[in-house]
């Protein structure tokens, strides 16, 4: 009888292992590490280790969605019938020597701006193509509408949208989740808690590809489109400890407020059982280690989200119209939010009033953005509904610091910084180029005249002042929002 019941039990939990689900949107549960091993199980293994076989989507369920040379084909038609709006380039090639190509969208494609820019990337894993077709239906209906509709006008005037419909074209073509060289990208990338993925000859050409595109451009936030689940994910992806927990980034708040606005503005993640408000910490659900999401965040100054986007990883290519009209205003909304929140703005020398590369914190949060080195603008995404302390700060100059209230609309808040003075009296020198004699001129000629003339030059100086403030302001890039307030400190 104790026999029987064994048994029994064995083949009970046996079934449990073999049929229970498997969560594979990002990775997996064979990504989580359990507690107690040892950081050398990562060492140089993780782009295998983390790897997970699933069984490939049968030939009937491509029938309908595009292959790579439809894929190709379709991306050079949209330039060619949107050309004012667009512009295609490459970031570099798959495994299989796959061009990634990359359609820009903006009024002025191509053309650097005081402006920020978004990507959206598709296609990660192999087997998960909806992000791809729905990445061509974005382009299409934002070339489409840009004219009429308000939002899409928003987006193509204000904000450089990038998207990469497919980083994974060789996975894609024989439906398997991984890479040509069977890696898992969102797990190629350099970890923030162990020492992986450091080895530049394992690491994938789609992963560089990756890396050297945020050396390039400065995005202000992305988000990778994958399947397999429905809820919008957002840092940290992994923990310290490799123990599965919330684990925030020091802009969790934000995060959560942008992946609210995803989830929120979808016909129904929000309304997920699994998952609060169809939102989660990655760390939260599982973690995962050399993903692309946190690498962003630390390396790129991007803030990304990781967006599941159809529970099933391969549907029928009938359900797309309906995937997509379900996530279009979501997409929509999230690229829009760069302009339509936040503190925005730009940095300028007082000496000169030229745009002054810096940097920009908010007190209470360890995160610094870095300003254009050209035309010193920044892009600052935070919590609507909170007052924040913004400085701003360049080598050579005085830190300045205001208190702005973020409600509804962005804020832009412009900098005017003040050479520092050497204990000698005479300004320091900054990056920029400011050879100019003319100040010490004025000071010399103000020793030389009697006083009449001396109080004419200074009303005259500060005239000449308040006329480089008002043409400081006026230099403010032009799609700067009539329901934006602004103020300059």
């Amino acid at each position: 009888m104790i026999k029987l019941r064994f048994v029994q039990s064995l083949l009970f939990f046996t079934a449990i292992c073999v049929f229970l689900p498997k969560i594979a949107a990002r990775g997996g549960h064979s990504d989580y590490i359990q507690p107690g091993d040892g950081n050398a199980s990562f060492h140089g293994t993780a782009r295998h280790l983390f790897a997970q076989e699933e069984k490939r989507p049968s030939v009937e369920l491509t029938r309908g969605y595009m292959t790579n040379a439809d894929l190709e084909k379709a991306m050079k038609d949209f330039t060619k019938r949107c050309s004012k709006i667009s512009r295609l380039y490459s970031i570099g090639k798959s495994v299989n020597g796959f061009p990634l190509w990359v359609i820009e969208i903006s009024d002025r494609p191509g053309e650097i701006e005081a402006e920020p820019a978004f990507k959206y990337i598709g296609n990660v894993h192999g087997d998960e193509p909806v992000g791809r077709e729905l990445l061509l239906r974005l382009a299409n209906w934002i070339c489409d509408n840009y004219e009429k509709d308000p939002l899409a006008k928003l987006i193509v005037e204000n904000v450089h949208l990038h998207i990469l419909p497919s980083l994974n074209p060789d996975g894609f073509s024989v439906r398997r989740r991984n890479n040509a060289n069977n890696v898992d990208l969102n797990r190629d990338f350099p970890d923030q808690f162990f020492l992986i993925n450091e080895d530049l000859s394992l690491r994938q050409p789609e992963t560089t590809a990756i890396m050297n595109w945020l050396r390039e451009i400065r995005f202000t936030a992305s988000a990778t489109l994958h399947g397999g689940a429905l809820v919008a994910n957002f840092p940290w992806d992994g923990t310290e400890d490799k123990r599965k927990y919330y684990y925030g980034c020091p802009d969790d708040q934000t995060f959560r407020f942008l992946a609210s606005l995803y989830s929120k503005s979808h016909r129904n993640m929000s309304f997920s059982i699994e998952f609060e408000d169809g939102i989660t910490n990655g760390a939260s659900w599982y973690p995962i280690y050399g993903g692309m999401q946190d690498w962003n965040y630390i390396h790129g100054g991007c803030f990304e989200l990781t967006l599941e986007i159809s529970d099933n990883k391969w549907p029928r290519a009938s359900e797309l119209p309906t995937i997509w009209e379900y996530n279009r205003k979501s997409m929509l909304n999230l690229v829009a939010s760069l302009v339509k929140t936040g503190v925005h703005g730009r940095i300028f020398s007082l000496d000169q009033g030229k745009p002054l590369p810096g940097l920009v914190v908010v007190k209470g949060i360890n995160y610094t953005v870095k300003a254009h080195q050209a035309y010193a603008d920044y892009h600052r995404l935070l919590e609507p509904g909170k007052i924040y302390e913004v400085t701003a700060s360049s080598p050579g100059y005085k830190p300045k610091t205001t208190t702005v209230w973020l409600g509804e609309n962005a804020v832009t808040a412009d900098f005017i910084l003040i050479p520092e003075a050497s204990y000698g009296g005479k300004l320091l020198r900054s990056s920029c180029d400011c050879s100019y004699g003319q100040p010490l001129l004025l000071t010399r000629f103000f020793t030389e005249t009697n006083n009449g003339i001396t109080f004419a030059l200074v009303v005259v100086v500060a005239f000449l002042f308040f006329l480089l403030q008002r043409r400081v302001r006026s230099n403010l890039w032009k799609q700067r929002q009539s329901s934006r307030r602004s103020i300059t400190v």
